[in-house]
């Protein structure tokens, strides 16, 4: 078998070239004269007094600026907000910089410049809307009884607590002006084009970004049932438990739902996601002779107990053959959750390397070679994409007195594999379409 991590590598290269947003938005759009056509959606520019550009996401510079290659000068306007060190450059679309995963006062001042163009359209106008992976946390817009500080605390307890980015979303959605539909209130009565990157496993239009174009279904009910099943009622700002409250009694407005003639006009459509991203890791590595599977694309749930059914798997591939048999690779997706318990450093695929290293810890008498990454090239407040192991790592870590143990009760896994050099660095990649795990034996 050729080296695992070359391979590896290049697995990796090949999933975020398939998903690399300036390149899916070339692929998948192109003008015939004055036709607009993005994948079977087709708009006639002449119909069009003015188009404007709007947007929020890890990947939306690079999106940005295909459009403007694409379009040039029919573009009247935008606006886009990006998370920090993720701009590029441009000529129209304004590209500002916000905080993710807490939204900051950038963040409030860049939804004030992308509503003040929604709302500046006009029923002979388009509004195209950038969105991508970190949209729910760089597009913001407060109700009055909400300061951005109770909203801060509201999101670290959010992130902390376990819950999936479905949940999370419901709840950011009943906090805000601007989520669940409502900028599809202040686009109408223009015509709107959403262009997606997905970041959320089984694509919900409702849930990507938090939905700000698309109907929503869920409730304020539901967003104080979610509070309550984490037990986080009385860890959130009192002003933000009175919000929900009172919009549960009917006191506030709902978000848009279904049926509502704003959406009429409204087109969403979904470029990449995670499955595109490991058909093509999986095309490498059956190119370079292994026998490839991809398990599935919507890996969820508490990091530990994957571990463990992925252990199983691995170990089952390993000893008998199955599914796959060796040389094999096999191949995952999705966007575990980590709950919060100490005070380490680390982010979700570090948690996952770090995890997986306990449960197959037993097994060091078989090569194999195991990694997690986010596709956006940051895991957690690091500046790692994710960790990797191997069928020597846990000799590594012996040799250097580290306790996995110690390291995982402490959600310290950046220190762990940087004391062991197996961090996997690959610098913001600008795109963003959940995780990618990848094991080879």
């Amino acid at each position: 078998m050729k080296n695992v991590h070359w391979i590896a590598e290049k697995m990796m290269r090949a999933a975020l070239q398939a998903v690399d947003p300036y390149r899916l938005i070339s692929d998948q759009t192109q003008i015939q004269g004055t036709l607009l056509t993005v994948q079977n959606k087709q708009f006639d520019l002449n119909d069009f007094e003015h188009i404007y550009v709007v947007g929020a996401g890890k990947a939306c510079a690079p999106m940005a600026q295909a459009l403007e290659a694409l379009l040039g000068d029919r573009i009247t306007a935008g606006t886009v907000v990006v998370k920090y060190n993720h701009s590029k450059p441009t000529r129209i679309i304004r590209i500002l910089e916000a905080g993710h995963p807490i939204p900051d006062e950038n963040t409030i001042q860049g939804t004030r410049q992308i509503a003040e163009l929604a709302v500046r359209a006009g029923a002979n106008d388009l509004v195209i809307v950038l969105l991508s992976g970190g949209g729910s946390a760089l597009m913001e817009w407060l109700p009055e009884e909400i300061s951005l500080n109770d909203l801060q605390k509201t999101n670290q307890s959010l992130l902390a607590c376990g819950a999936d980015i479905e949940e999370i979303n419901t709840i950011r959605k009943h906090l805000s002006l601007i989520k669940g539909g409502q900028l599809a209130k202040q686009i109408y009565p223009a015509t709107g084009l959403t262009l997606i990157l997905s970041d959320v496993i089984g694509d919900p239009l409702p849930i990507i970004a938090s939905g700000p174009t698309v109907a929503d279904d869920s409730t304020f009910s539901e967003a104080i049932d979610i509070l309550n099943r984490y037990d986080l009622s009385n860890r959130i700002p009192e002003s933000v438990q009175k919000y929900l409250q009172a919009g549960a009694k009917g006191l506030r407005p709902e978000t848009p739902k279904a049926g509502d003639p704003l959406f009429r006009k409204m087109n969403n459509l979904i470029l990449g996601n995670n499955l595109l991203a490991l058909q093509k890791a999986a095309e490498v590595a059956r190119t370079d002779g292994l026998q490839t599977l991809i398990v599935t694309d919507r890996v969820q749930g508490e990091v530990r107990e994957i571990a463990k059914l992925l252990a199983g798997i691995f170990s089952a591939a390993l000893n008998h053959g199955n599914p796959v048999a060796a040389p094999g690779c096999l191949i995952f997706g999705g966007e575990p959750t980590v709950t919060l318990k100490g005070n380490g450093k680390g982010g979700r695929n570090q948690e996952m390397a770090l995890a997986m290293l306990r449960a197959m810890q037993k097994e060091t008498n078989r090569s194999f070679y195991f990694c997690s990454l986010g596709t956006d090239g940051t895991d957690g407040p690091t500046e790692a994409a994710g960790a990797w192991i191997d069928h020597t790592t846990v000799q590594k870590a012996r040799a250097r007195h580290l306790s996995i143990d110690a390291y995982l009760n402490n959600n310290d896994s950046y220190r762990f594999f940087r004391q062991i050099d197996q961090l996997i660095i690959t610098g913001p990649t600008g795109t963003n379409v959940m995780d990618l795990l990848i094991f080879l034996f």
